[in-house]
């Protein structure tokens, strides 16, 4: 497990360099008032001023050494000034050295106990990294005729788990593979999509029909107790043989067919179809679609923390106009890094939601 970082320096590396500035110019003038203290003569002084050193020295470090040295050259920095000027009173002298002390004591525990909760935070990343490869295993590069990729990123920077899941099985039906996104966030989307991906994994490999797989996911949630999420979700079938695949889309953005020509096609359902856990509402049942995978042809997945991605316009990333034009790889792989690398720089402000994407190519 790595460490939290523990720089010694009064200006560690690691630091921005517009923090770097700031700490230099904060020292700039403590050294200027020590100049201007010495300068002035004996019946006056700066030296309270000297109280700053061990709080600047305690920014950007997790080593509670670096907030004590700068305590301890802080209270020689005051004696210094004491016997410069021997006409200021004693209990002003008294009361800078006090101060000094106080302010070391409470930098250097302050570090500590930054440190600590650092440390706590690793922790529980390391943890939730964990649950999450044990939650959404690795996907395979290959699956019978499909080369497959499949990325997550996470909306906030310190994220390493969320409520997107994904799935990919190869069973006596074909190749059965599920994106989906949890309404919400938190541990509780957390906890729906494991369910979800517990009963996809079950029934994958024991409902023959697509459509009817849809509806075991959608009993299995609408029966957790009420008031629970619900999930968008796209499922779709591929033969391991010849013969066209198939897909259900419960609620979720449309996947896109990107063919040999380039020309992108949005796979929309025959008809509307609520989210997991929702059907209830409409009565109806979930229908499929069909479509024709070719050699050579590229479909996309995607969650909505990509399709809703805005600029400083305020405009949506415009994911199949991409996909026809600037998005040239080929490979899933190589698309899913030029796609991800295309919607950071299009949401300037960063992403409003966690997106996972997959990309499968039928391969010759």
């Amino acid at each position: 497990m790595p460490e939290p970082d523990t720089g010694k320096g009064l200006l560690p590396s690691g630091l921005p360099s517009r923090r770097q500035a700031l700490l230099l110019g904060s020292y700039g003038l403590v050294a200027l008032a020590v100049l201007v203290d010495l300068a002035t003569g004996p019946g006056s002084t700066l030296s309270p001023v000297l109280a700053c050193l061990p709080v600047l020295a305690s920014a950007g470090t997790r080593s509670p050494k670096v907030p004590a040295t700068a305590g301890v050259v802080a209270a020689a920095g005051v004696a210094l000034l004491v016997l410069a000027n021997p006409d200021v009173p004693l209990a002003v002298q008294l009361a800078t050295l006090t101060a000094v002390a106080a302010v070391t004591l409470a930098s250097t525990a302050t570090t500590l106990l930054v440190r600590a909760r650092e440390h706590e935070l690793l922790q529980v990343r390391t943890v939730a990294e964990a649950a999450q490869r044990a939650l959404l295993r690795p996907v395979p590069a290959r699956v019978g005729a499909l080369r497959i990729a499949v990325r997550y990123l996470a909306a906030a920077a310190e994220a390493r788990i969320g409520g997107d899941l994904y799935e990919v099985m190869e069973t006596e039906h074909g190749i059965r593979i599920l994106l989906g996104d949890v309404q919400g966030k938190g541990l509780a989307a957390v906890e729906t999509a494991a369910d979800v991906l517990g009963v996809f994994r079950e029934a994958a490999r024991t409902e023959p029909e697509l459509a009817g797989l849809a509806e075991r996911l959608d009993t299995a949630l609408a029966n957790r107790p009420k008031g629970e999420r619900f999930v968008t979700a796209v499922l779709l079938g591929i033969p391991t043989a010849t013969g066209p695949a198939e897909v259900v889309n419960c609620g979720h953005p449309p996947p896109l067919l990107r063919h040999r020509s380039r020309v992108v096609t949005a796979l929309e359902p025959p008809a509307f179809a609520p989210p997991l856990a929702l059907r209830a509402l409409t009565g109806e049942p979930y229908r499929s679609r069909t479509f024709d995978l070719h050699r050579g042809d590229l479909l996309l997945l995607y969650t909505d923390g990509v399709a809703e991605a805005r600029n400083a316009a305020g405009d949506f990333y415009p994911l199949a106009a991409r996909l026809a034009t600037d998005l040239t790889a080929a490979e899933p792989d190589a698309l899913l890094a030029q796609l991800l690398a295309d919607v950071q720089s299009w949401a300037t402000d960063g992403l409003n939601d966690d997106a996972a994407v997959l990309a499968l190519r039928r391969e010759p």
